[in-house]
């Protein structure tokens, strides 16, 4: 049970992207215990119905429905399923992204396209589509950007670093340019989280990171939700354009990517 008063997010309309698993299915689930209404997006209707099914075992409003925030004509179809089923949106949680483990150099332009889409294009994408169907006429709405431990680079993930960079300074931009139609928006760095996600990556690789995090541990999917709503909530209502760091102190010391001798 989280520390968060029980009736936090009562009667918000929460949207989650990448809601289906991992830090995302966190959000939704502690949303829903705080008293939100939560719709989770995923690209495969599968995924977000098999999430849902263990949202509303627990007692949780929600909504699955499949979203590619790569295309704006899906994004459009979710957002029409919201204003059917609840008429509009409070909160936006983009949390949906992707990468994968690569050297620079070994990076070829269809995957450095694929992930600056996914995790920069498809997070601009639904950011826009919400704010101007939703928050902007409502001058009312509050945004929490996912995105990475990039405050030293990300060697081994430059991909994913420029993504993620680039939505950090998005964030700023959009809290200063936004903050007269009432939108609050902040960003939440995580740093390796012990995620659906790890499946993918070498295990030396993951137990090098561990090793070099000062609290000696990965974080929790959970951990990530506490701070997600925090900045989605009235708690930190004159917080905006932050970009919040939950990583066990590794942005300031030690990486998994060694540096190889000349």
């Amino acid at each position: 049970m989280s520390g968060f008063a029980p009736e936090l997010l009562a009667e918000q309309r929460v949207l989650v992207t990448g809601g289906g698993s991992g830090i995302g299915l966190a959000c939704a689930r502690l949303a829903g215990e705080l008293g939100a209404r939560v719709v989770i997006a995923s690209r495969k209707q599968e995924r977000v119905d098999a999430a849902a099914t263990d949202l509303r075992e627990q007692g949780v409003d929600v909504l699955a429905h499949a979203c590619d925030i790569r295309d704006l004509d899906s994004i459009e179809e979710l957002l029409d399923a919201v204003a059917e089923r609840w008429g509009g949106l409070d909160v936006l949680i983009n949390n949906a992204g992707g990468q994968f483990p690569s050297p620079a150099q070994f990076i070829k332009p269809k995957g450095w396209e694929a992930v600056i889409r996914n995790n920069l294009n498809g997070t601009f994408y639904m950011t826009s589509a919400v704010a101007k169907r939703f928050f902007i006429p409502n001058t009312s709405g509050v945004i929490v950007n996912v995105i990475a431990n990039v405050f030293r680079g990300f060697p081994g993930m430059a991909h994913t670093g420029a993504a993620r960079a680039g939505v950090d300074n998005l964030t700023k931009s959009l809290a200063v340019e936004w903050v007269t139609h009432g939108i609050r928006i902040n960003a939440v760095a995580p740093g390796v989280i012990n995620s659906t996600g790890m499946a993918q990556y070498p295990p030396d690789m993951v137990k090098a990171a561990e090793r070099q995090i000062p609290m000696k541990r990965l974080g929790t999917c959970e951990e990530v939700a506490d701070l997600v709503t925090f900045l989605a909530s009235p708690l930190s209502q004159y917080i905006t354009g932050e970009t919040v760091y939950v990583d066990g102190g590794n942005r300031l010391w030690g990486s998994p990517w060694i540096i190889p001798d000349p």
